[in-house]
């Protein structure tokens, strides 16, 4: 099993393109890096820079009031804050503590640039993606409310396209959702293990009771069926504001320094000594592959959330999303690695994962700094874990049908492999998670394409409202003009 999840790992995130460089090193680019960029800025031009265009539009739909479809409760309906809570509870997770640690661990601060390419850009595929994840939904009988996300807005764009015979599976629709649910095993394990090790660094707590503890907790949590988005209502707000403001407060004691931490930044993000030493490559690929780890534009994860979101129009639960890319990578992910790029290279050096950063914040904090890692990073992995399960109950219904019986057993498997993630090796959990997420990017990729159309339909309707009434356009009672699936 081993063996095949490194080959699938090396056909995705592998040498595809070499380029040879000065001094006999060369650059490489990844099957994932040229999906990902291309795909990126195609979106951005087709929606007219998008994340720039109308970032004040993206605060706006927060602000919109939950919809109540026809036999529905409020409870069973998300908001466009909501949603945007679920899908940050991911994000803003271990991506951006572990994920930002493993990119600047492999690729050097270089990588922290290409994080922040990836997403600009990807702002505008995950505004793509969570629209037409809005526009194809569906509802959910299983947990009340609408469901959907890829899966199933592949599912019905193939069947409207072979002329509107229902299918129970199209082919693509079944690799993604198998992927997703080995992408959220993954996680589950790197959740974990980097966990354990920060307790471990912290307090010297053996990762078996730690463990133990984790799994525990988080079982008591995910079977209760409505508890998720309760506890993730709470909890996102409180860790994402702490740990902002913490790193916030560090940075501006550093402020003298950070002149140079940019500088750095750029320097190993294009510069020749990089280039020469074969490195600017592999920070580009680090940096791509831990952005998408952790805003997941493109991998189809967060329109699992935009979906079950009661709204008049498809576009504002896509502005949101893009909206959650920006907070993740370009502010939480920043302060991380800030604070990492703020500590001398002499104190960091040799150590890798959460070593690493708790040595940055112990060197800024002290042993409070060590602790509050720690602490932060149960959180994050909470939330983490909470938002993987709820991304995953869409794509088990699509596979298995309405039932809590698979559910239940997926929950069941995704806390075993939370178990087992505890006691492993740091550098072999991340396989499984990067396997699932490049699958999931490269069959979501395939069908954005052929479906941006849609979207970019919604999007001028809504804009062109929008520009003559915005007052109306935000408002719950406004009925759209038109569908956007029917006019494309």
């Amino acid at each position: 099993m081993i063996a095949i999840i490194e080959k699938v790992y090396q056909f995705l995130w592998g040498d595809w393109i070499v380029l040879p460089l000065p001094g006999g090193s060369s650059f490489r680019l990844s099957l994932l890096v040229l999906i990902l960029i291309p795909a990126g800025i195609w979106f951005t031009i087709r929606t007219r820079f998008l994340p720039i265009r109308l970032f004040p539009d993206m605060l706006h739909t927060l602000f919109e009031k939950k919809g109540k479809a026809e036999g529905e409760s409020h409870n069973s309906t998300l908001s466009a804050l909501q949603t945007l809570i679920v899908s940050t509870a991911t994000r803003v997770g271990m991506g951006n503590l572990v994920g930002v640690v493993a990119a600047i661990s492999a690729g050097g601060a270089g990588a922290v640039f290409w994080m922040w390419v990836t997403a600009l850009i990807g702002s505008s595929t995950a505004f793509v993606e969570a629209t037409l994840a809005q526009i194809y939904k569906e509802k959910d009988p299983v947990y009340g409310g609408y469901r959907g996300g890829p899966a199933y807005y592949m599912h019905r764009f193939i069947q409207e396209k072979r002329g509107g015979k229902k299918k129970r599976y199209v082919g693509i629709s079944v690799l993604f959702a198998i992927s997703g649910l080995i992408c959220w095993c993954g996680i589950s394990q790197v959740i974990s293990n980097s966990v354990t090790s920060a307790f471990h660094n912290a307090f010297h707590i053996p990762p078996i009771y730690t463990t133990v503890v984790l799994v525990a907790l988080a079982a008591v949590i995910i079977f209760r069926k409505t508890a998720t988005v309760k506890v993730l209502d709470v909890l996102v707000p409180i860790m994402a504001g702490c740990y902002f403001l913490i790193t916030v407060i560090l940075i501006c004691m550093n402020f003298s320094a950070l002149p140079g931490v940019f500088s750095r930044i750029f320097e190993e993000a294009f510069g020749i000594r990089q280039a020469v030493a074969g490195g600017l490559g592999t920070g580009v690929m680090n940096g791509v592959k831990r952005g998408l780890f952790s805003n997941e534009a493109g991998s189809g994860s967060a329109p699992c959330a935009a979906a079950a979101a009661e709204s008049d129009q498809p576009v504002k639960l896509g502005l949101t999303q893009a909206l959650g890319v920006f907070i993740d990578t370009i502010v939480i992910c920043s302060c991380t690695a800030m604070i990492m790029l703020l500590t001398p290279e002499s104190l960091t050096e040799g150590a890798v994962g959460m070593k690493l950063l708790q040595a940055a914040m112990g060197y800024h904090l002290g042993q409070f700094g060590v602790i509050f890692i720690a602490a932060t990073l149960w959180l994050f992995s909470f939330s983490t874990f909470l938002g993987i399960l709820y991304y995953a109950r869409s794509n088990i219904s699509y596979l298995f049908g309405d039932g809590m019986l698979p559910q239940n057993l997926y929950k069941v498997l995704a806390l075993v492999m939370m178990f087992i993630g505890g006691l492993a090796a740091y550098t072999v959990v991340w396989d499984l998670g990067d396997v699932g997420v490049g699958l999931m990017t490269v069959f979501n990729i395939i069908m954005l394409y052929p479906m941006s159309g849609i979207a970019m339909k919604a999007l001028k309707e809504g804009v062109r409202v929008w520009d003559r009434d915005i007052t109306r356009f935000l408002s719950s009672d406004y009925v759209p003009l038109y569908n956007p699936i029917e006019e494309y």
